[in-house]
């Protein structure tokens, strides 16, 4: 009998589109493996739906009439970017349930997700990351502009709300956009360097490895509109030292053991004159076929059928929220 997978796309956050694609490219990847696979969507709205049809009137409604459906899944993927799902929403949800899921946990979602608190864990392992301060969306006005900065939420994905301020007036539009998304905003120096990616994955038998790193080559800032409008040009392998390799693939794994991460996660640095400095991690990273994380693997020989069903092999039921130490995470 073949394993029953259940997919979950959407969220309503402004990722929805693109968590979408994800779920969907997903989805085509489990069937072609000959897994059984059963399709939920979580509305912009907040609702569950199977197949279009809403399970409910209301979220909670809907959520009840949704947790049958993943009782009887063997393993649940989240392919949900941003908060409501990357964030470990929903796999401390497959915790409480028992249930085996693709990616992080609770733990490695919600710090990963939280820029400030990855910045934090980065420079508690000796990883360089932008100078940067951490504002409430109330203090926004006794901000002042010393120098040019980056200005992003401090819990968002797909670079929404990420904007360059070199003025004052850029300033204080940075600062408004980015207050759409989150009430935390981050401010961060503007750092030059390259913009290398680094995938890594947690294999089903709890080996980490990293595929050859990506290069980014954008006009300016690498932001959500150059993400997604094919400007973006990607190089992998990217062209670098071994030294460099080395150094980048290094933090990479000792960020992503540090947060407990499981699944694939991408790590965004910037190569400068004096090293690695990291940008972000992304422990839900895009993941069609074009996605930044499959293009890595593919150059390291793992297909992106291949890849998702290693994802789902490594599956694990995450410590639920509260637990001090999981087996299955260590």
């Amino acid at each position: 009998m073949s394993r029953h997978v259940v997919v979950i796309g959407g969220g309503s956050t402004a990722e929805h589109e693109v968590s979408l694609a994800t779920a969907a490219a997903v989805e085509r990847a489990l069937h072609a493996n000959g897994f059984t696979v059963t399709s939920a969507t979580i509305g912009r709205d907040g609702r569950w739906s199977q197949d279009a049809a809403p399970l409910g009137a209301t979220p909670s409604d809907s959520l009840s009439a949704a947790l049958p459906l993943i009782e009887q899944a063997d393993v649940v993927f989240p392919a949900i970017h941003g908060v409501g799902g990357e964030d470990g929403t929903l796999a401390a949800l497959c915790a409480l349930l028992h249930k085996p899921v693709v990616g992080s946990g609770l733990r490695a979602g919600a710090i990963g997700m939280d820029k400030w608190a990855t910045k934090a864990a980065a420079q508690a392992l000796g990883i360089r990351t932008a100078p940067g301060r951490l504002i409430t969306a109330e203090a926004v006005e006794d901000v002042a502009l010393e120098r040019p900065v980056v200005v992003k939420p401090a819990s968002a994905g797909s670079s929404y709300g990420v904007g360059l301020a070199e003025d004052a007036a850029q300033f204080r539009a940075a600062l408004a956009e980015a207050r759409r998304y989150d009430d935390r905003i981050l401010v961060e120096d503007v750092v030059v360097g390259r913009e290398i990616d680094v995938a890594v994955l947690r294999e089903a038998d709890g080996r980490t490895w990293a595929p050859p790193p990506l290069e980014i080559h954008a006009q300016g800032l690498f932001d959500t509109a150059t993400k997604y409008d094919g400007s973006a040009r990607f190089v992998v392998p990217a062209d670098l030292t071994e030294a460099d390799c080395a150094a980048l693939t290094r933090a990479a794994l000792a960020l992503f053991d540090a947060l407990g991460c499981a699944g694939v996660a991408r790590l965004d640095f910037f190569l400068t004159q004096n090293g690695p400095v990291l940008n972000e991690i992304n422990t839900m990273p895009g993941m069609t076929a074009e996605s930044q994380v499959p293009r890595m693997f593919a150059a390291a020989g793992v297909g992106y059928e291949d890849l998702v069903t290693r994802l789902v092999d490594a599956a694990t039921v995450p410590a639920a929220p509260g637990t001090v130490f999981s087996p299955d995470r260590g």
